[in-house]
């Protein structure tokens, strides 16, 4: 049997913690942060785990 292809975009959006969560940066700190506060734009840089709901989908997707 083949190899399963991991998908390329999405393993550079999510990485695998120790423990096989998944982890992700949050949206928007990208442009316009003119009008974001300085609160909201210093929380934007931390990172997240994915929700469990979308675990399944994610985890196809990065396979090794």
């Amino acid at each position: 049997m083949p190899k399963i292809k991991t998908n390329r975009s999405a393993a550079k959006r999510f990485k695998k913690t120790g423990t096989g969560k998944i982890k992700r940066m949050k949206p928007n700190a990208g442009h316009i942060l003119t009008k974001k506060t300085r609160k909201r734009k210093r929380n934007l840089r931390k990172s997240t785990l994915v929700n469990p709901v979308d675990m399944g989908r994610i985890e196809k997707m990065l396979p090794y």
